[in-house]
């Protein structure tokens, strides 16, 4: 694999982004409709999908930065790595608070919301078709912003909660596989 490069940032090659993107929005699916269903039944089975999710983002990040230049070239994605298995761990340890699983949760939208903007930023000189990343990112710090206020109220959180931010997780990252592979058909002769 040759690997390109503008400025510090190599280029991964868009037939692994679109797959990434759609491996991202297969599992955001698949976390939504386990939670719907086997979340509602088993506390324990809440939990385990309620870590699950930070630690698969950190997995996610890890095996994209390795096709992208590897972690060292891809900073936010590093800082992504490691603030998502920290959030795992404090989720777990917040578990069964509620209150305090949404403001952890709500904290980590914000930074790994940031740094996803930040890596579509990064992207976009390469590879265009990041519209979509850069906006799930600025719309995942807004949503955790809201999930710190929700925290704040008296109602009772559930898992169920983050239900919304992971469909518009799902959507943002279907059309970002979609929009690779229109740009990568305007590009064949």
């Amino acid at each position: 694999m040759t690997r390109q490069q503008t400025g510090s940032v190599p280029a991964a090659p868009e037939h692994w982004l679109k797959r990434y993107y759609f491996m991202r929005a297969a599992f955001s699916i698949t976390w939504i409709i386990a939670v719907l269903t086997i979340a509602q039944s088993s506390a324990m089975a809440g939990a385990i999908l309620l870590v699950g999710y930070p630690v698969w983002d950190a997995v996610a990040n890890y095996l994209d930065s390795k096709r992208s230049g590897g972690l060292a070239a891809n900073r936010t994605q590093l800082l992504n790595v490691v603030v998502s298995i920290v959030v795992a761990l404090l989720l777990a340890v917040t578990w069964p608070n509620m209150h305090g699983v949404l403001a952890v949760f709500g904290a980590w939208a914000i930074l790994s919301g940031l740094l996803q903007l930040g890596t579509a930023m990064r992207r976009w000189k390469n590879h265009g078709a990041q519209w979509a990343m850069a906006l799930s990112g600025a719309q995942s710090a807004l949503a955790g912003a809201f999930f710190i206020f929700q925290a704040r109220m008296p109602a009772e959180p559930t898992v169920a909660s983050l239900v919304g931010y992971a469909g518009f997780g799902a959507f943002y990252f279907l059309a970002s596989a979609l929009s690779l592979s229109v740009v990568g058909r305007r590009k064949r002769p």
